[in-house]
């Protein structure tokens, strides 16, 4: 257990940033929950932890029952400037006391606005730009595939091996891993198109030779002028956080602008910091023509956004882009404060130091451990994909297996990959260096345990 810092924030609980077991996970309190829930909610909706959450902030999650869990999952990397903070708090608490909602497409208001020029100004590339918003990542990837349909009259979609686009019929088409996602809700959308992945632990190809066998695909099965998008998140995020080989994802924009072809960044897991950069593509030195956002954006509240170039963002229609709840006055309130921490208080070189810490203690591990096929990721974005040493084959029962015993002993972490042989490591940036160590040396233990 480490010596508890005490964080207070606004509105919430004073949580003392330890990891504390008093009960066994979980404590009877949240078992009495995950009955409710057995009773009362889908069966489809399912859950990592095992735990009542009642409280969270800086890098622990509080049960219902006591227990203090060290986060390495920021709920699937959205808490990024933390839970809680204290300006995410106040900018929410004072707009929900002056309305909580007109429809930003019935009577607009000026945060709304404010988000967009925001996104317009901190995405990369210098040129004019536009935004849209809406509710989740899903919904941002499927209205930038309708924009750039509309855009260039042309009705294909290109996405990648390993994808993770969201839920909906067609954000499903162009996800890529069957279990859980898609299994059993097809048909899906049509006009879809699949081409390999760089995986350099796998593929061992360089980022130019990757890049000219996904081209070539394309070319062939789908044909350059029937192409509307590729899209591609620039670090995989559900697909196991494969970072492509060096070069790969320029030839594919190169190829995209050679052929009048947008290029769609999904950068809803890795972008705004989360990879050490504002965005991911930056660490690739690429400009995409449209990018999508979510998951980090507005501190733990449900909001997504879709910025590209000017000229394809109008080419929609008026009345083609919109939803009821898309943009909400509450959660833009949000995004502005968490952009804000997220742009002024250090949050991108807070990524970079946790990615040091992070890559640093599961290396370590690595050479000591053949089990540990391979560790990579950038910022607060890194994993470890777990193998058969003698086989090479991908482990998932050993990852499955870690990550359910290390929640057991108070560490959220979450798996992934394609494989389901990935362990991903998420904390909030609010996270102490002492906090995350912690967290790091009961990962190991308990992978020296099985």
């Amino acid at each position: 257990m480490s010596n508890a810092a005490v964080i207070t924030p606004v509105g919430g609980p004073t949580l003392a940033q330890e990891r504390r077991l008093v009960t066994a996970i979980p404590g009877p309190r949240s078992q009495e929950l995950l009955d409710r829930k057995a009773s009362s909610v889908a069966a489809g909706v399912g859950h990592t932890a095992p735990i009542a959450a009642v409280a969270a902030g800086g890098g622990v999650v509080v049960d219902a029952d006591g227990n203090s869990l060290i986060d390495l999952g920021s709920g699937i990397a959205v808490t990024t400037v933390g839970n809680a903070h204290p300006k995410v708090v106040a900018a929410v608490q004072a707009q929900v006391a002056q309305f909580t909602h007109t429809c930003f497409m019935v009577s607009p208001y000026e945060s709304y606005v404010a988000v967009a020029e925001t996104l317009n100004r901190l995405t990369p590339g210098d040129f004019p730009k536009k935004s849209a918003l809406f509710n989740s990542g899903a919904e941002a990837v499927e209205n930038a595939v309708k924009i750039a349909r509309k855009y260039t009259g042309r009705p294909a979609v290109v996405a990648f091996d390993h994808a993770y686009h969201g839920r909906t019929n067609l954000t499903m088409a162009l996800t890529a891993k069957a279990m859980p996602y898609k299994s059993g809700f097809g048909p899906f959308a049509s006009d879809i198109y699949r081409a390999p992945m760089s995986y350099p632990f796998h593929d061992k190809l360089t980022g130019p030779e990757a890049a000219a066998r996904a081209i070539s695909m394309i070319e062939k099965q789908v044909g350059a002028d029937n192409v509307a998008a590729v899209i591609i998140e620039p670090i995989q995020g559900e697909g196991g956080f494969i970072v492509p080989a060096d070069g790969f994802l320029p030839a594919i924009v190169d190829w995209c602008h050679a052929n009048g072809v947008v290029f769609i960044a999904d950068e809803v897991q890795a972008g705004l910091a989360r990879a050490g950069a504002m965005f991911a593509s930056e660490l690739f030195g690429i400009v995409p023509d449209m990018v999508t956002t979510a998951k980090g954006i507005a501190g733990g509240m449900p909001l997504s956004g879709v910025t590209g170039r000017a000229e394809i963002m109008d080419a929609a229609h008026t009345g083609g882009l919109g939803g009821t709840y898309g943009g909400n006055p509450v959660v833009c309130a949000a995004a502005l404060a968490a952009l804000d921490v997220i742009e002024h208080d250090g949050m991108i070189e807070r990524a970079q130091q946790i990615g040091e810490i992070l890559l640093g203690r599961l290396r370590a591990l690595q050479a000591g451990d053949p089990r540990i096929g391979d560790v990579r990721g950038a910022g607060a974005m890194i994993a470890a994909e777990f193998v058969d040493p003698a086989t090479g084959e991908p482990d998932a029962a050993l990852t499955a297996a870690v990550a359910k015993e290390c929640i057991a002993q108070g560490v959220i972490v979450l798996t992934c990959g394609t494989y389901g042989n990935v362990i991903r490591f998420l904390p909030p940036l609010s996270i102490g260096d002492e906090l995350l160590n912690e967290g790091l040396e009961v990962v190991a233990s308990v992978l020296a345990a099985h």
